[in-house]
Parts: C-alpha cells; sequence; structure tokens
C-alpha cells in the first residue's frame, strides 16, 4: 500500500501514485468534472475527477461517491499526482482513483461568519481553520525558541504545583477547592515556588504552565486560566538585570517566528513580524503620567496605576518617538505592587518593578524581590497580611538567600497581539472564563 504523503510534502513528490488523507473543504460538482479540495494539518490539495457518467447518469460510481461527500468528511484518498501550474491550489493536483470515508461528518453547525461565542461551542470544528492551525504552529515555534534560549544560558526547567494550601499572594481573585479534609487554592501564579528555587542554589529557572485567576472578567485579555511563562534569577543588583533577560527572551522569540512563519502570518493576519531592537525603551510610571497628561489623557484609576487606555496611549507614544512595539514601564509606586517586591532605596514609595507594554497591552509583571526577611515581614504587614499565614514563604529568606527577580508573562496575549487578533479566545486552545466551561 502506498504510504500517506502529507500536502506539504507533494511540492518535492514525483508525478504518480500518491495518497493522501484530509477533511473535505470543499465539493464542485460540475456536469464534466468533478474537484475536491482536502486540506490536511499541514495544507490543502485539489483532487480531481473527470465524469465518465456524463451520457448515462449514475454509470459512474466514484463521481456518485464524491457528489454525496459531506463538507468535514475524513477521507484516505489514492490516486496520480500531476504537477500542472495551472493549477491555483499549489500548482499540482490529484486525480482520484479511490476514496475512502474513513468518518463522515454531518452539516457543519458553523461557518467562518458565527460569532465568536458560537465558534468556541465548536472549538474542535473551528480549529479546523487554516489560521488557528497557524496560530499554534506560530505558539510552538515561539516557545521553543525561548526554551532554547533559556537552555543555552543555564536556566533550570521547573513545574511547580498547581495545587496551593495557602494563597499565592492575596486572598483575591483564587479558586478554593475541597482537598480532602482541608481546603486548597488554584495557584495564581508560580511566585512563591521559584522563588524557592533560589535559596535551593539553583541560580535562574523557567516554568511554562497553568495558571488561574478567580477575576470575573469580560475583557478581550482576561482569562480564568491560562499559560504564565515565567523566569527567576540569582544575583541581580536591579529590575535592570530582569529586563535586559527579558527582552533578549523575546528578541530570540520573536526572531524565530519571522524566520519561520513570516510570509504565513503576512498572508493570514495581513501583519508583518517586527523584531525588536535593543534595548527596549523604558519609561518610569511617573513620566508615562506627564507623557499621556501632556497628550490630553489622565489617568482615572486612583492607585496611580495605567489602564487599558493609558496602555494604548503610552504604546502610540512610544512607536512614534522611538519606532518600538515594546516599552518597559519601571518604578511602580510600592501601593500598587505586591509586598514582596523590592523597594527604592532611600525611597520606599517607589519599587523596582516593570511591566511590559506590547502593542498597546500590559504582556508581563516583572520586578527585584526582596530578599531581606526582616525588611520582607515588615512589607507584609504593611500590606495587611499576617506574617503567620506566610510562615512556609518566608522560611526560604531565613536560611540564606541571594538577590533575585523575574517575571511573569502571558502567553495568550503575546500571541494575540503579535498577530493583532481581537481577542485572546481568537488564540488560547480552550479558552476559559466566568461563563465558559466548556468544550
Amino acid at each position: 500500500m502506498t504510504v500517506r504523503t502529507l500536502v506539504k510534502q507533494l511540492a518535492a513528490a514525483a508525478d504518480g501514485p500518491v495518497r493522501v488523507s484530509g477533511w473535505v473543504e470543499t465539493v464542485r460538482d460540475q456536469k464534466k468534472v468533478q474537484f475536491v479540495i482536502l486540506r490536511d494539518e499541514t495544507g490543502a490539495v485539489q483532487l480531481v475527477h473527470p465524469r465518465t457518467d456524463v451520457d448515462e447518469p449514475g454509470s459512474d460510481a466514484l463521481a456518485t461517491q464524491i457528489s454525496a461527500l459531506s463538507h468535514g468528511s475524513f477521507l484516505t484518498v489514492t490516486g496520480e499526482l500531476k504537477h500542472d501550474e495551472r493549477v491555483k491550489l499549489g500548482g499540482l493536483e490529484v486525480k482520484i482513483g479511490e476514496i475512502e470515508v474513513t468518518a463522515a461528518a454531518l452539516d457543519l453547525p458553523i461557518a467562518e461568519d458565527s460569532s465568536i461565542d458560537k465558534r468556541l461551542d465548536w472549538r474542535f470544528l473551528d480549529l479546523r481553520r487554516p489560521e488557528q492551525n497557524l496560530v499554534f504552529r506560530v505558539q510552538t515555534t515561539f516557545l521553543h525558541a525561548l526554551r532554547s534560549w533559556w537552555v543555552e544560558n543555564d536556566f533550570i526547567e521547573i513545574h511547580t504545583p498547581k495545587l496551593m494550601a495557602s494563597p499565592s499572594e492575596s486572598r483575591a481573585e483564587l479558586f478554593e477547592v475541597e482537598y480532602f479534609e482541608t481546603k486548597a487554592y488554584l495557584a495564581q501564579s508560580p511566585q512563591f515556588f521559584k522563588q524557592m528555587a533560589q535559596p535551593a542554589g539553583f541560580g535562574k529557572v523557567f516554568e511554562v504552565a497553568p495558571a488561574f485567576r478567580a477575576d470575573p472578567s469580560f475583557t478581550s485579555r482576561h482569562a480564568t486560566e491560562f499559560i504564565s511563562v515565567d523566569a527567576e534569577m540569582s544575583w541581580v543588583t536591579s529590575h535592570e538585570d530582569v529586563m535586559r533577560m527579558h527582552e533578549q527572551l523575546l528578541v530570540a522569540g520573536l526572531t524565530a517566528v519571522k524566520e519561520k512563519h513570516g510570509a504565513e502570518i503576512e498572508a493570514a493576519f495581513g501583519t508583518t513580524v517586527t523584531v525588536p531592537e535593543l534595548p527596549f525603551p523604558r519609561i518610569p510610571l511617573s513620566e508615562a503620567h506627564s507623557i499621556l497628561a501632556s497628550r490630553g489623557y489622565t489617568v482615572p484609576r486612583a492607585d496611580g496605576d495605567l489602564d487599558p487606555e493609558g496602555e494604548r496611549r503610552l504604546s502610540e507614544y512610544v512607536k512614534e518617538q522611538y519606532g518600538h512595539e515594546f516599552v518597559f514601564v519601571t518604578d511602580y509606586t510600592s501601593n500598587i505592587r505586591p509586598f514582596y517586591h523590592m523597594r527604592h532605596e532611600g525611597d520606599p514609595s517607589l519599587t523596582n518593578s516593570y511591566d511590559l507594554i506590547f502593542n498597546g497591552t500590559e504582556i508581563s509583571t516583572g520586578a527585584q524581590r526582596e530578599h531581606r526577611i526582616d525588611v520582607l515581614v515588615a512589607q507584609a504587614k504593611e500590606k495587611g497580611m499576617e506574617p503567620a499565614e506566610l510562615d512556609f514563604y518566608l522560611d526560604f529568606f531565613r536560611y540564606g538567600v541571594p538577590p533575585h527577580g523575574g517575571f511573569g508573562m502571558g502567553l495568550s496575549r503575546v500571541i494575540m497581539l503579535l498577530l493583532h487578533q481581537p481577542s485572546i479566545r481568537e488564540v488560547t486552545y480552550l479558552f476559559r472564563g466566568p461563563n465558559r466551561l466548556l468544550p
């Protein structure tokens, strides 16, 4: 039996017998000839069958079988491959010899113009679109490049637990679950556990794993379960060291995406992948407020944190002034940062921290962590937290820990903004939000 050939392999194959498998995308049932567009995980190919029943309807069994094919059915087709530059789809076609219907499909319940909610109800069908296939190939390339950069730079990959005995940062936005005779919490982030690797002497660590936020937000950039990209490293002197690591990592990821998928992304999404120049622009939060005010916008949040509109407008400014899609907003005030962020020496109202904004939306928070136990306890109390409830975490700092820092970054946000998609729902394999637990 002829071995199955992927569609992407057909261009390099010689004319002759071939076997392809995939699902029916289109059937054009004409009087003298029939065409079927068959798509597999690598692309689409045109199948052709010249009818022999023009004068004797019903005498061509293959033609009858083709006429009955339903959109979405999975087939295996054996036939003759022929390269023909006149064929618009790839310059080749397969003359059908035999069709094996592996799994017939009912009428599909969604179309390309269906609403996002309906498409998510039938996500396994929505994912058949070539644009969706490309999304996850881009994500695979991006993550592989990040991992390669980390490994080449002596980072250790860790896998931290997602069931926690106590909250990772606060009791807000937590999912509480039954855990035998007690309660557990789904991890908001691996923050405490990746910090634990620092007194363990690991030096530099990374993790790509799920995180959970019980946040009832319905925005285009929020999810209750998401993939968090995290890194932490010892012996930093400030958050500047973390930013340098972060920007180099992203350049590696975007370079790989552009080289492998740049042309496909432009064809499918009409956007050009830009590899950013180093270093990324850095703007202190106070200066960001001044820039926005000079452009007629006052951030409405009482705590001074940038809101989505402020992020968008600041990105416009950075694009105009620096020609850059990224900007680090640095030196956040301590009132809007967690207790474990290190404060500025001589000015405890500011922290050694940053947010990274990409194409108008925040994708990451990073910081130098406070490693001095007395200062850490004092800052926890200042935030209204009870140190006794943090003992397992505070113990990390009682037996020696080096200065360290790191970041957490939302993967879906990065892919959404890279491909200029309207929502993370479009770039998440199976989205979870306040009103979605299926499929």
